[in-house]
């Protein structure tokens, strides 16, 4: 067995549910003279940086500060792990078979925050799976992510073949919908790529239909500063920082939102997880707007302990509950 099919089958027996990989071009990879504005041959495809640098030139990262932090990091993967050659990138999904309770009077939260917080799981199986590597391979040199380094994860997840960019900038999966959260493995091994994921959205535009606010504004590209998970989540301030027009496309929701996922015709294939980490509790599937409203600080802390949900602070969540609880009063 070769060294690039021992470690998709660790992988796979750590419970990723999906694994691919992408060879970074040794050109880009840690040579610091060759950054995406001056080299054809970049790290990360050459559309993708510039459609992130346009990103940020608009201003559609809010204020998401962390990202503009340096773009030609974000596109050359080997200017965060020099000398980097690969990249496995890995999915778990967080599909559960249940569904949010839509009583009045109850919020909505996104799925992937239903459960425990997704970062330490990850972190776990990532670092089990550098020192597979590192086993196999004591030279190698080796870092991961899951949503949290300067890596444009879904960008080299599709080259990675785990699904492709879709109209609502999110990743598709032919296999698990919607419903994959990423994490990835840099490495200075050279492994055997796999072919990247053909974009198959073709003329559907269910998603960018299905946004309650607008923030799809074209194919492929999301003004952060008008989507709900932004809003409710990166977004610090009281109710003044969030227009009017934007609070009552809000409506119910608290926290995140799915309402573009939700639409994508490639979930109907998806598959329900078997990850316990991923399964509701009552507090994020059936969460009482009025009993919530009541929450002190302390409480908070200790009911969202584990859950994504301590992202949005005590302030934040507390804002996003008193808008849900005026969308739902009768006009």
């Amino acid at each position: 067995m070769s060294i690039t099919s021992a470690i998709k089958q660790e992988a796979r027996a750590l419970g990723f549910d999906a694994v691919g990989i992408t060879r970074v071009s040794r050109s880009a990879a840690g040579d610091q003279e060759n950054s995406p504005s001056r080299n054809s041959e970049t790290a990360a495809p050459q559309h993708l940086f510039a459609r992130l640098t346009e990103w940020l030139r608009r201003g559609y990262h809010g204020t998401m500060a962390w990202i503009e932090r340096d773009p030609n990091k974000r596109a050359d993967p080997g200017q965060v792990l020099p000398g980097c050659r690969s990249i496995i990138s890995v999915g778990i999904n967080y599909l559960t078979v249940h569904r949010a309770d839509e009583q009045p009077g109850y919020g909505r939260i996104a799925r992937y925050a239903w459960g425990k917080d997704y970062h330490k799981l990850f972190d776990a199986r990532l670092k089990q799976l550098e020192q597979f590597i590192h086993k196999m391979a004591p030279d190698a040199k080796t870092r991961s992510y899951s949503d949290t380094g300067p890596i444009m994860e879904k960008a080299w997840a599709e080259q990675a073949g785990l699904g492709w960019i879709g109209k609502h900038s999110n990743l598709v999966s032919a296999d698990h919908g919607s419903w994959l959260l990423l994490g990835e493995v840099l490495t200075t091994l050279e492994l055997e790529p796999d072919e990247p994921a053909t974009d198959l959205c073709g003329s559907c535009t269910l998603c960018i239909q299905a946004c309650p606010t607008k923030a799809i504004v074209e194919p492929y590209v999301v003004d952060a500063t008008r989507c709900i998970s932004y809003l409710t989540i990166e977004l610090r301030g009281d109710e003044a920082v969030i227009p009017h027009e934007l609070q009552a496309g809000m409506g119910n929701k608290i926290f995140g939102c799915d309402d573009c996922l939700d639409v994508c015709p490639f979930n109907l294939r998806a598959e329900p997880t078997q990850e316990e980490s991923f399964q509701p509790s009552n507090w994020s599937l059936s969460p009482d707007l009025k009993e919530l409203s009541k929450l002190e600080e302390t409480t908070f802390a200790t009911v969202f302990r584990q859950s994504p949900i301590r992202r949005a602070k005590h302030q934040g969540f507390l804002r996003n509950v008193a808008i849900a609880q005026r969308n739902l009063k009768p006009s």
